[in-house]
């Protein structure tokens, strides 16, 4: 009998055992492939990819821990008795009973999937680590149309829409209010942001505010994940508003928000409960008799009631200094970071004026997270374009025809470059009508693709200038600036060129000598020394020998390699020339662009 050989119908072993393929699981659990498909996405359970796949290649396979994990989850009975009441509602309405159908519709069993959140995700860090895609899938559907609309059978609500971009603007808001917006970058998928929350960098795509395309996508999955990332962002916008001692959720003027300025709403809400906090300090420290007199009349208003009270009187609509007004704290100014507090004061003392035509929602979000106040050209602005205070005017047309002498008119891209470069950048390049620079990505490492754009090379000068700063010349290294000579560039060459003929000429004759001694050693005679020593390269004898020690080094070190390992080595190798060719390809197109502007 074989060693391996088990009779049929004993216990399984090996992967056999471990893993089960997506029509077993679903099999076993007893549900329909869709709900399987939604109660692993809820669950947070994948596929994983075993060592020997049993039953071919062509299968999904699941470990049997997670789908006895999914077995055991009450959730399952929740799907079950849906299932059940969807038939129950059908049957009805076949049998033509309204009043049984009415009925069961006032009785449809729900669920909520707040201790999935808190299993999944035990400590906040957790859940900031993976709001990533959380923050892009929101932002996608906020951007959508709010209309009823079916795609392949499956209707997307528009109260998650609704849902979707309230959410959006509370975490915009937040990372306006409290200057956690790090970088931003405008693709043609739309713009990115990178904001740093608690330690956590944060990386989110928002689409453009352009007319929506829908394509070809099994919507029932993207809305699945869409249901389990609203209410994880709401538990993080919770947590985070509490952090700053803020009520959640936040009522909104409902002016500002039948105006779609939700973002300005919410700004505004910060303030007013900024405003109360700080009465409420002074109501601390006033006398008994105030105090009491204080109580009295909170307690005559509703919570509620004296929310919006705070937002519609403490606060007038127009008020120029309602827009992210910060309230002076000691404590909080002392809890802030270097790097905080330089974005806080970019934009310091600027007041913008958007016109309609630049992207209003992304310039509503990035101005006031670095310092600067803002508003726009529609009702419900903080202040109008007459305003003889406002220092900069944002414009994204080939021309502008009333000017005021008194601000600068810049294109959008300025903004964002000057967020990028954490400077205000000169706006002569910005101006209207002016092809702008190159916009740089603040996601890529120069130095580390091995090619620095020009543009990139004269922010770093004005960065540097801006921090007094010297950089070091081309060609040189940061630790040549200790040398004061090499500093100023006033190296005397010809004892530069002198010293390497006097190296030369000492490698030639070292390498003369050790050649006389062995003809002396095998009895040989040898010619007289020949007296021309500056003429002949040293150098350039003894380097091929040294490249190709160096080669056949490299060449033996691979060949004691495992294959794994080198072939890993070797795809390195790969890219790393093909990153030299890109730039070297780089290269070649400047110069070319060079030339063809000289010829012209």
């Amino acid at each position: 009998m074989p060693k391996h050989y088990r009779p049929p119908g004993k216990k399984k072993e090996g992967n056999a055992a471990k893993y089960v393929t997506r029509s077993q699981a679903v099999k076993n659990l007893q549900v329909s492939l869709p709900v399987f498909r939604k109660l692993c996405i809820l669950k947070g359970v994948f596929p994983r990819e075993p060592k020997k796949k049993v039953k071919g290649n062509h299968h999904s396979y699941y470990h049997m821990k997670d789908i006895m994990f999914l077995r055991h989850d009450p959730l399952l009975e929740k799907l079950r008795d849906i299932r059940a009441y969807e038939k129950k509602v059908k049957k009805a309405m076949s049998k033509k009973n309204r009043d049984l159908a009415e009925r069961l519709l006032t009785r449809k069993p729900t669920y909520t999937l707040d201790r999935l959140i808190k299993e999944r995700y035990p400590k906040f860090i957790d859940a900031l680590r993976d709001l990533d895609d959380c923050l892009s899938m929101v932002h996608l559907f906020a951007a959508l149309p709010a209309v009823d609309r079916a795609v392949d059978g499956e209707k997307i609500p528009v109260d998650r829409v609704h849902n979707c971009r309230r959410l959006s603007h509370e975490w915009q808001a937040y990372i306006s209010r409290t200057h956690k917006l790090r970088k931003t970058f405008i693709s043609v998928k739309g713009i990115y942001y990178q904001a740093e929350v608690e330690g956590q960098k944060i990386t989110w795509l928002t689409p453009h505010a352009l007319q929506q395309v829908l394509p070809e996508v099994d919507y029932r999955v993207l809305l699945t994940f869409l249901e389990f990332y609203e209410t994880l962002l709401a538990f993080v916008n919770f947590k985070l508003y509490h952090s700053i001692n803020v009520k959640y959720p936040p009522i909104l003027d409902p002016r500002l928000e039948a105006l779609a300025a939700d973002l300005y709403a919410l700004s505004r809400y910060f303030d007013a409960n900024a405003q109360s906090s700080s009465m409420k300090t002074k109501a601390i420290t006033s006398t008994g008799s105030e105090q009491v007199e204080d109580q009295k009349e909170g307690a005559e208003l509703d919570e509620a009631e004296l929310r919006l009270a705070q937002l519609q009187q403490q606060l007038p609509s127009n008020e120029p200094g309602a827009l992210m007004h910060l309230v002076e704290d000691a404590a909080s100014e002392d809890e802030e970071d270097v790097e905080t507090r330089e974005c806080k004061n970019l934009f310091k003392n600027m007041k913008f004026f958007l016109s309609r035509e630049v992207p209003r929602e992304s310039l509503l979000f990035i101005i006031p997270a670095f310092g600067g106040i803002v508003s726009w050209e529609g009702e419900g602005a903080p202040f109008e374009e007459s305003d003889q205070s406002i220092t900069h005017q944002v414009v994204d047309r080939p021309a502008q025809g009333r000017k005021f002498l008194t601000r600068e008119y810049v294109q959008p891209q300025w903004v964002y470059d000057c967020v990028n470069a954490r400077i205000i950048l000169p706006t002569e390049k910005y101006m209207v009508g002016c092809i702008p620079p190159p916009h740089l990505s603040p996601f890529v490492d120069n130095e580390a693709e091995g090619h620095i754009p020009e543009y990139a090379e004269a922010i770093e000068r004005l960065k540097a200038a801006e921090r007094k700063e010297v950089l070091p010349l081309p060609g040189m290294g940061k630790e040549d600036l200790d040398d004061p000579q090499n500093l100023l560039g006033i190296i005397d060459r010809a004892e530069a060129i002198e010293a390497a003929k006097r190296k030369q000429k000492m490698s030639m004759l070292e390498k003369q000598y050790h050649e006389e001694l062995k003809l002396e050693l095998q009895g040989a005679e040898y010619s007289a020394p020949s007296t021309d020593i500056e003429g002949r390269d040293a150098e350039g004898d003894t380097a091929p020998d040294l490249q190709q020690l160096a080669e056949d080094a490299a060449n033996m070190s691979k060949v004691v390699m495992p294959r794994k390992k080198r072939k890993l080595l070797e795809a390195m190798e790969i890219g790393k020339e093909r990153k030299r060719a890109h730039v070297l390809r780089l290269k070649e197109r400047k110069k070319k662009i060079d030339e063809a502007k000289k010829s012209a």
